[in-house]
């Protein structure tokens, strides 16, 4: 589900935002993000979007936006809007016809400071490739990660955009992100032009962890089923046990 101007990413930043105001790009006319005073757009994409939740041994597929999102690259964050989600009114009884459905953008961001890593994975056989955007989490060992999917030459290109973005926003933001002298080091080498690796994670010093909006995304839905305590047959209404 989905709401009108509503982030499916399943996170919350933890530190540098009001307290209960959702971290959400704020969409003009044609549902394109506003730039916030002195920001600078730096390129923008058509890709596919997914949320996924990685640990140490799995990899799981949480969302999936489609059709494709309209993606801008700025030098202070990474906004995604998908406008073509059509949403149905809720059924409140019968009809004699039907309404049209209505078009509604979802949409999210990650800012510049979260972000931990890059995983650019190994191109596809029908030529895309993907980029997870990973992030770290408190609590827990499970990191939420946004992925882009597009054609190899693209996620390429946005790949060093990133990365170099990211390194630039955190050495002219010491104080955002508590930078020490070693974490500076390894951020001016992300800042250069040096190509991406596939199959390679390119490192982010400095970044802030991310907590959950609810206990419930800590954990799969296998794992929730499994610890609640199963009623004996004897608890039931109706049994003659």
């Amino acid at each position: 589900m989905t709401s009108d101007d509503g982030s499916p990413f399943f996170i919350a930043p933890h530190r540098f935002d009001a307290a209960g105001t959702a971290d959400r790009p704020v969409l003009g006319r044609h549902h394109e993000p506003v730039p916030e005073p002195g920001e600078r757009m730096l390129a923008r994409h058509r890709l596919t979007l997914a949320g996924h939740l990685l640990g140490p041994t799995v990899d799981r597929r949480q969302w999936l936006l489609a059709p494709t999102a309209t993606v801008t690259v700025t030098d202070r964050r990474i906004v995604y809007v998908c406008g073509d989600l059509a949403l149905a009114p809720v059924d409140t009884g019968p009809r004699h016809r039907s309404r049209p459905r209505a078009a509604r953008p979802a949409s999210g961001q990650i800012r510049w400071q979260w972000p931990s890593r890059l995983d650019l994975r190994p191109t596809a056989p029908d030529g895309s490739a993907d980029l997870l955007v990973v992030c770290d989490s408190l609590r827990t060992i499970a990191q939420p990660a946004l992925a882009l999917s597009g054609p190899t030459r693209e996620i390429a290109t946005l790949t060093r955009l990133v990365r170099r973005s990211v390194a630039a926003f955190r050495l002219a933001n010491p104080e955002v992100v508590e930078l020490s002298v070693a974490e500076r080091d390894v951020l001016l080498r992300r800042a250069g032009t040096g190509a991406a690796v596939r199959g390679a994670s390119v490192t982010l010093p400095a970044s802030l962890p991310l907590e959950f909006l609810s206990r419930d995304d800590y954990y799969p839905a296998s794992a929730r089923l499994r610890r609640v305590p199963r009623r004996s047959l004897t608890d039931r209404p109706g049994s003659a046990c």
